[in-house]
């Protein structure tokens, strides 16, 4: 049976040694680095737990013991420590639930935070989650902004008055301007003394994906079909 020495989420104690039960390769980068699964029972507590670990080697000495992706059981069954044939990535917790998918062609800043935003709702982390939907809605928003003129500093500083501006000239399309709602021109909409709900959090979700989606993936897509159709008629 496989064995492997690492922190145990379940008791906190230290370098403790776990025997590997069971094992599925999940992703691969690199074109050799494989990211597996490793279901674990602690020594010092006798419980389970589950952790991600990657290769780290990209020679074939141990290959028999990796495999591609949804391989099951390899590395379990290799006799002996996996340490020196795996390093600690991270534990699997609760924000490794499925997630919503970001929009695509998003700056990666703001994909980040959006991303961050809906990992949050998998954990049922409403007040953090309005947070950063806040904040990519705050990113994107600063961007639509003349570099010049209006409006006013104070409504650039405030994500509410900003966004009431932007539509009062059209500088978002006025269809979102019912899911906009979710935003006070005051900023008093709970994100501040974290009194967020499920129902805020998940309105600031559909009025952010909403957004993101009109400044930056329709607008993407249009180019790039743009840009195939020209090709297509190239030499005709």
């Amino acid at each position: 049976m496989a064995e492997y020495v690492s922190d145990c989420p379940r008791c906190n104690a230290k370098l403790v040694t776990h025997d590997v039960y069971s094992s599925v390769v999940v992703s691969l980068s690199y074109g050799w680095m494989e990211f597996i699964e490793i279901a674990c029972i602690c020594r010092a507590c006798r419980r389970l737990n589950t952790q991600i670990v990657s290769k780290k080697e990209s020679d074939n000495r141990f290959s028999k013991f990796f495999g591609a992706v949804g391989s099951v059981n390899f590395l379990a069954s290799f006799n002996g420590s996996i340490n020196a044939l795996v390093k600690f990535e991270r534990w699997i917790t609760i924000v490794d639930r499925n997630i919503e998918e970001v929009p695509d062609h998003l700056p990666v800043k703001i994909a980040l935070v959006f991303n961050e935003a809906n990992r949050c709702v998998s954990s049922g982390c409403w007040n953090a989650a309005g947070a950063m939907y806040r904040l990519a809605l705050d990113m994107a928003t600063k961007e639509l902004l003349p570099d010049e003129g209006e409006p006013s500093d104070h409504v650039k500083r405030s994500l509410g008055l900003r966004t009431a501006w932007l539509f009062s000239n059209n500088k978002l399309a006025p269809e979102l301007k019912e899911l906009a709602n979710c935003l006070r021109e005051d900023g008093n909409d709970g994100a501040h003394d974290g009194s967020l709900t499920q129902a805020d959090a998940e309105d600031l979700h559909d009025f952010a994906k909403m957004l993101l989606e009109r400044v930056y993936t329709e607008p993407e897509r249009l180019k790039l079909a743009t840009a195939r159709r020209i090709d297509r008629r190239k030499g005709t």
